[in-house]
């Protein structure tokens, strides 16, 4: 039996690598860096920051999948308590409930939004600019771009649903997704894929058996030379810090008046930073023309209005850019069938967050990386298990 290679041991190379094997191939792994994981990476230590919120869709596909593999694990929701202390900055003040246009927007249809048009141009025609605008920054935290109105409105309006339905879907990995990605690399193994850390590929191994590229797309692009693997994406300052705890802090400050969220993530999952401290994560969109001063100078405003004091409280801070690492964001007129196709020829086949395949931020790679390995499966002479 030919051998698969999975190129990439993030959520989407896991994914496709047990895929395969639990289908019964043979399935090397292999990963540029020292750790598993890509962009679900957990920092180690005692602040147990995530690259970005990571929050886990409860309505998503990989979530059942991951229930039926064993691998879910402990899961969190938000405690009913801490979701009263959401609050939303409009005007340049904090709100505690949201505007009506904007939750006339989340109700509408599925489906009624254009492909072809804007998003802030069909929302006011339904709702006013205001509104518009307001609920276009809500779905910054789904879409990690700085301009979500510029975006197909089918698109943007699709994760505005989601973002906001209640039930929130919103559940978070006890521990940080890292823990999840040790879980899926202990199954792969025991499924019999070989990982090799520290193996950056410069050259398919195409001669052994079908590939799965399960890398960012900048990556792909280079390693398999074809120039039109492009897809834009969004670009964000990505801020954590940690903070003594304080009674009264804001659990979510959601930024309407320009794309920002800042969440703290111990509210739903103490074990993230040390006893009698707070773990925070801020994601702030930025434009082309933006640095990342801007995005940190937009939280530290945030953070002024729902955490009073922060400064006299800080006991540790990290920041850092994610560009072209927060999936894909489709343009007025085109939908994910527009994006870089997953099989490529030649045996190759494209896993990842910005590839042609549905759903909302992790669960683009996961569906991705679940169509790459079968089609590896099916070249192979080999079909996925049920």
């Amino acid at each position: 039996m030919r051998r698969i290679t999975v190129v990439g041991g993030g959520f989407a190379g896991l994914t496709a690598a047990i895929t395969a094997a639990d289908s019964g191939a043979r399935v090397t792994l292999r990963e540029a860096h020292r750790t598993l994981g890509g962009r679900a990476r957990t920092a180690e230590g005692p602040y147990r920051a995530n690259e970005g919120p990571h929050a886990i869709y409860s309505g998503g596909p990989h979530w059942a999948w991951l229930k039926q593999q064993g691998l879910l694990g402990p899961v969190v929701a938000v405690p009913a308590l801490e979701a009263t202390r959401l609050r939303l900055h409009l005007g340049g003040q904090l709100r505690r409930t949201p505007p009506l246009a904007l939750l006339k927007l989340a109700r509408r249809p599925a489906g009624q939004a254009p492909v072809g048009q804007d998003f802030l141009s069909w929302a006011t025609s339904q709702v006013g600019e205001a509104g518009a605008r307001a609920a276009a920054h809500y779905t910054g935290v789904a879409l990690y771009h700085h301009d979500p109105g510029s975006l197909s409105a089918a698109f943007v309006h699709a994760r505005l649903r989601r973002a906001a339905s209640l039930p929130p879907e919103a559940h978070f990995v006890r521990g940080g997704w890292g823990n999840l990605i040790d879980r899926m690399a202990t199954r792969a193994r025991d499924l019999g894929v070989r990982i090799e850390t520290g193996d950056r590929v410069s050259e398919l191994p195409t001669a052994e058996g079908p590939v799965i590229v399960a890398t960012s797309l900048d990556a792909a692009r280079h390693l398999l030379g074809e120039s039109s693997l492009r897809w834009p994406s969004g670009r964000s300052t990505l801020v954590d810090i940690a903070l003594r705890t304080r009674r009264g802090d804001a659990w979510v400050i959601s930024d309407l008046d320009a794309p920002g969220w800042i969440e703290r993530f111990t509210a739903q999952d103490p074990t993230l930073a040390p006893a009698g401290e707070q773990l925070i994560q801020a994601q702030l969109p930025i434009g082309p023309d933006e640095s990342k001063a801007d995005g940190i100078a937009h939280a530290e405003r945030l953070l002024d209005l729902g955490f009073p004091g922060w400064r006299d409280r800080l006991t540790w801070r990290s920041s850092s850019v994610a560009e072209g690492r927060t999936g894909a964001v489709d343009p007025p007129g085109t939908t994910w069938r527009d994006r870089p196709a997953i099989r490529r020829g030649d045996g190759v086949f494209l896993a990842g967050d910005q590839t042609a395949a549905p759903g909302m931020l992790a669960e683009v790679s996961f569906n991705s990386a679940i169509e790459a390995a079968a089609l590896a499966l099916t070249s192979s002479g080999l079909e996925v298990a049920p």
